[in-house]
Parts: C-alpha cells; structure tokens; sequence
C-alpha cells in the first residue's frame, strides 16, 4: 500500500498548476493532503476530476474561510470518517480527519505552527498534549499511522540550520521537540528516520531568500507508523522534484496483506 502526503498551500491553487498529472504519476492508494485552504464544498468541486474517477475524498474545513483544512483522497472508501479531536478548544480550525479502514485508522493532520515570535507556542504545546491522548485512545481499538504537516524539525539533521534556529524559530523549539517526543512515545515510529536513519532531505522550504533552489529547507511532514507495524515499512520516501507548493509530497509503502 502507497500512502501520500502533501501540504499544498491552497488546493485550489495547486490544481490550478500540476496536480492532477503529479497525482496521476504518483499513483498512491490514499493521498493526503494539509491547507486546502478551502470549505468542503469547494475542495469537492476542486476535485471533481478525481470523483469522477471514483476516489472517495472526504475533508475537514475551518470555520474561518480561507485558512487551514485537510484531506483524505482513497481508492477505497474508509468504513467510516472522523472529523477533528473531541476538543471545542481544538476543533475550530479544520486541522484532523480521521479514515477508518479494515485494519487500521489514517489520521491526517495539519498541527499549528507557533507563529512569528512564537506568539502561539503554548498553544501549540498544549495541542501537541490533547493530540497524542486523542492517539493513543485509537491505538487501543486499531493500529494507527499518523500523517501530515507536524510543523516540527524533530532532530538537528532534520533543518538546514539548526543552531540558528533553535528556540528562535517556530518548528524548532525544545517545546515543540518535547510535543513530537510525546507523540512518538504513544506508540508510533518515524517511518522515514526509520528507514533512513542519517539521510538529510527536507519536505519544506521558506518561499523567502531563495531557499528551496539553496536547499535550506526543513523536514516538517512525517508518515509515523504504528511501532507494531514497523515491520511492514519497505519504503520511506520524499518527492522532493515535486512543485506547485513550498512543500513537497512525502510518502511510505507498507506490505499490508
């Protein structure tokens, strides 16, 4: 099974570029996507291309129009869909759905960025708790694999420039390292460190200073698979030729029977 990932930074925008023929190349059984930046209603027009090809997309849209919003595109149709965490604190801003299948659940997940001056840091720090409960109460009914814009470097090797950012810069705070710490230890393995444990490739670039032509970007977009199926990961991967946003698609292929 071939599972995408991609923050597009307005779904309309994108489609407005190459995205239906990069969805068609990459070929993935579920792809997901973060900022769709748009209501449910209009991600479903936008898409229309793909229901007419018989994949079943479901989203999660913001109240405030224009910002946030995720996405699950599948081959096959989820059992059920799931939208948010359960928290009103949490669940204004179109951040989680959740697709349940035969043998596992795929969150989607958009986490908050900490903003300039990390005005929202304790924010964050306080999603990056309820989120890894929210986990961990679905790991005890299935395996779980996790997907999407966490919005954080998890290690050094993960950004371009670590010692410049640390504890300056939104994404790479001891705060937000500690959330992602949390997550982790619910029961989850980063697919890509897992099977490229010292490999230095990003998923992010500033659309400032000609950062992605310098490839000074930032690993932020993560597949973290269930620990009990870490044996299924074969392949982890970023498409990091791919254009059409200040992100790049991320993926993982796991052997599922």
């Amino acid at each position: 099974m071939k599972l995408i990932s991609w923050n597009v930074n307005g779904i309309r925008a994108v489609a407005g570029k190459d995205f239906f023929r990069q969805f068609a190349e990459i070929d993935a059984d579920i792809f997901c996507l973060q900022e769709t930046k748009a209501q449910d209603d209009q991600v479903m027009q936008t898409l229309q291309p793909l229901i007419d090809q018989n994949y079943h997309i479901n989203s999660n849209s913001a109240d405030k129009k224009g910002y946030s919003g995720v996405c699950i595109i599948s081959k096959k149709e989820p059992i059920a869909i799931f939208k948010d965490i359960g928290m009103a604190d949490h669940d204004m801003e179109g951040r989680v759905i959740t697709a349940e299948f035969d043998t596992f659940y795929l969150v989607n997940v958009y986490v908050p960025n900490s903003g300039d001056g990390l005005k929202r840091l304790e924010y964050r720090a306080a999603w990056d708790e309820v989120f890894s409960s929210f986990l961990a109460n679905l790991r005890q009914k299935k395996n779980v694999i996790v997907t999407g814009d966490f919005n954080v470097a998890h290690q050094a090797i993960d950004l371009a420039r670590p010692k410049e950012n640390y504890n300056k810069t939104s994404g790479y705070t001891q705060v937000e390292i500690d959330g992602m710490n949390k997550i982790l230890s619910k029961g989850f393995t980063d697919s890509f460190r897992f099977i490229h444990p010292e490999k230095i490739q990003y998923s992010f670039w500033s659309v400032r200073f000609g950062a992605r032509p310098k490839n000074l970007g930032w690993r932020i977009d993560y597949f973290l698979v269930d620990e009990r199926w870490r044996h299924l990961i074969q392949e982890a991967f970023i498409l990091d030729q791919e254009m059409g946003s200040d992100h790049c698609p991320v993926g993982v292929k796991l052997t599922l029977g």
